[in-house]
């Protein structure tokens, strides 16, 4: 396929994508059914956090199975803040009082910061190890913070966290279900860009080396160590603010956020749409969630169809659903 003929194609199915999940909660909203436009929102969190996800294994081949981690602590921290902010009572006391908030800018702020640093921990530890020792390390890590969660009373414990209102954004009505929708597609396009312009800088190139082949990347005078902990890094701030928002728009946060399900959900939706494939979270968070609410009011065995999907994908469709729609990439 000629060059210009591959690009139209893929930047058709690209806007497609996008336009799809824009114009159908905006028709739903219009009709009066409230339900799809919170189903289109759920899609765009999932999406956004596997897009995160996405850097750390398409682009920096680092399997990470505790992504969860990031989304939970994200939820976790809209969880936190709220209850405080609602109980007036500060989230730490001592040695300096930090109020709660109820405010979205603070949270955002304080739920990437924390899952950054958090992934600065866990990516400094388990990035000097490879292969399956980097699998499991990162899902132990993740697996301490669901039973840590599970196991703090002062938060519901197992029981989780309700967020009695949806926490508030400046000059905007957030209890509105297409204002909020809004609101998480315009933070999945951020997130699709930023990984975009990261990819297509000096870093990105770098990234893609220490993937191929680090001891090349090592001889060019460039250490791969830091380049996968800045990716990795990264790549849990993102999923960490779809954490946040998925929270509130569940008016809810439990440890089931934090599970190694999640992580292995988030995965499956990577592969589904197309490891390595800037817009393959997008179309695999579409079929998977679909897959959920159609099948799922169907059958409680709807995840043997999953699996069935899924395994057709890695078998026959090696490049995801992306891969299917718009063709291969040039380096595939």
């Amino acid at each position: 396929m000629p060059t210009a003929s591959w690009h139209d194609r893929k930047g058709l199915v690209q806007i497609g994508l996008l336009a799809l999940l824009l114009l159908a909660p905006l028709a739903a909203y219009f009709l009066g059914h409230v339900y799809y436009v919170n189903l289109a929102s759920r899609m765009t969190l999932v999406a956004m956090a596997a897009v995160g996800l996405n850097l750390a294994i398409g682009y920096g081949g680092m399997v990470s199975f505790g992504h969860a981690a990031y989304f939970g602590l994200g939820g976790y921290v809209a969880g936190i803040s709220a209850y405080h902010a609602f109980d007036l009572t500060p989230v730490i006391g001592w040695p300096l009082a930090i109020p709660g908030s109820d405010s979205m800018l603070v949270i955002w702020l304080a739920a990437i910061v924390l899952c950054g640093l958090l992934a600065l921990v866990i990516g400094a530890i388990s990035l000097r190890t490879t292969g399956v020792y980097f699998i499991m390390i990162t899902l132990a890590f993740a697996q301490m913070i669901y039973y840590f969660a599970n196991s703090w009373p002062t938060y519901g414990g197992e029981d989780g966290l309700p967020i009695y209102l949806r926490n508030s954004l400046p000059w905007v009505d957030t209890g509105n279900a297409l204002n909020f929708f809004l609101i998480c597609f315009a933070g999945l396009v951020l997130s699709l860009a930023l990984v975009s312009r990261i990819m297509k800088s000096r870093f990105g190139a770098a990234l893609t080396m220490a993937r191929l082949n680090d001891t090349r990347l090592a001889t060019a005078g460039i250490a791969p160590y830091p380049i996968r902990l800045v990716a990795f890094v990264i790549s849990a701030m993102i999923t960490g603010l779809a954490g946040a928002l998925y929270a509130d728009l569940n008016g809810f946060v439990s440890p089931t956020m934090l599970s190694w399900h999640m992580s292995g959900e988030l995965m499956v939706i990577v592969i589904l749409g197309g490891v390595g494939r800037l817009y393959g979270p997008l179309a695999g968070a579409i079929l998977f969630v679909l897959m959920e609410t159609l099948l799922g009011g169907l059958t409680e065995y709807w995840k043997l169809f999953l699996g069935l999907v899924l395994l057709l994908v890695v078998l026959f469709a090696k490049y995801g659903v992306m891969g299917w729609l718009a063709g291969r990439e040039r380096h595939e």
